[in-house]
């Protein structure tokens, strides 16, 4: 595999600017609760996180959304959130990102899903979770459908970002992906259990490897050409890309050519948020004219990027293309 170079990276990168990217799928709100401990509660067992601080980010597709604008590239959003002040305050966060809203939404029978998080010295303390996972009724998944067909006629490439809440239904799917093969634009899935063999037809399909390994319900070979070439036949996709976590990635191209990405990052602050910045940086890259090695590559040093960052954090292309620089 040729190497990118940090050249070939500037121009694809410097392309972003005439791209236009929908991202569909599963829309939360993340909210930090941040503080210290220096005692346990004399009530129970449990640390006593005094609190200094309180912050709300962007989380699932809406975190994808923000790293594609923060590539300078315009994306459209289609999701759901609720009538609720969470729902408010997840789509003012959007906006203020530069993210196009006018296709997600507002459903009062669900609650906008939240994750919040209580953290001491960056040591999570607990999770709380407030969402529902059911699929949407079929009223939503209509009006969803519709919103995707709408804002698809503008533009370059398509992420599907599923995490199991509801809004991706393998009714919106089957539609979503007929639509970008219609109009010809790549469409890069990245998938979640309940749905995850409804994305035959993907331009890339990215699970991580206990995604893989859960659904195929067997021990990876991501190493094996003949291996990955059988997984990608058996997904319909046209490239299957495995994110490996520190062991980096392995994609099997339509051609038969599997290629090894090893990890670029060579330090580890955070994980959360790489999954989304690589589907990112795949949709603008591919529909900014590089190829899926190029596009790999490229969403292979984002990733490093993004991994050095605490909590959840988008990548600029002067961070990426320094980082190609840099080898």
């Amino acid at each position: 595999m040729t190497p990118l170079t940090a050249g070939r990276a500037r121009e694809i990168l410097g392309a972003a600017a005439k791209v236009r990217v929908l991202v569909v799928g599963d829309l939360m709100l993340d909210r930090y609760i941040v503080g210290a401990v220096d005692r346990i509660s004399p009530e129970a067992p449990v640390p006593v996180v005094r609190v200094v601080e309180e912050r709300v980010g962007l989380g699932g597709a809406g975190n994808v959304a923000a790293n594609v604008t923060a590539l300078g590239a315009r994306c459209d959003l289609v999701g759901h959130v609720g009538t609720d002040p969470e729902g408010d305050t997840l789509l003012a966060a959007l906006r203020e990102q530069g993210v196009g809203v006018a296709g997600v939404l507002r459903d009062a029978s669900r609650p906008t899903s939240v994750k919040t998080r209580v953290l001491a010295k960056h040591q999570q303390v607990v999770r709380f979770d407030r969402e529902v996972e059911s699929d949407v009724e079929a009223g939503a998944e209509a009006a969803i459908a519709k919103r995707v067909s709408d804002a698809l006629e503008e533009c370059d490439a398509i992420v599907l970002q599923d995490y199991n809440k509801g809004v991706l239904t393998a009714a919106v799917i089957g539609d979503t992906l007929a639509h970008a093969h219609r109009r010809g634009i790549p469409a890069v899935a990245d998938p979640k259990r309940r749905n995850f063999f409804a994305y035959g037809g993907a331009t890339v399909f990215k699970p991580n490897a206990r995604e893989l390994a859960d659904a195929l319900g067997e021990v990876l070979h991501p190493g094996e050409r003949d291996w990955m070439e059988a997984v990608r036949r058996r997904i319909g996709c046209e490239h299957l890309l495995v994110t490996l976590g520190d062991q980096g990635m392995a994609l099997q191209r339509a051609s038969g050519e599997h290629v090894r990405l090893p990890t670029l990052a060579h330090s580890v602050y955070d994980v959360s948020g790489a999954g989304d910045t690589v589907s990112a940086v795949l949709a603008v890259s591919l529909a900014a004219g590089a190829d899926i090695r190029e596009a790999a590559a490229l969403a292979n040093h984002a990733a490093a990027v993004e991994v050095t960052k605490a909590g959840v954090q988008t990548v600029s292309p002067r961070e990426i293309e320094a980082h190609v620089r840099a080898g």
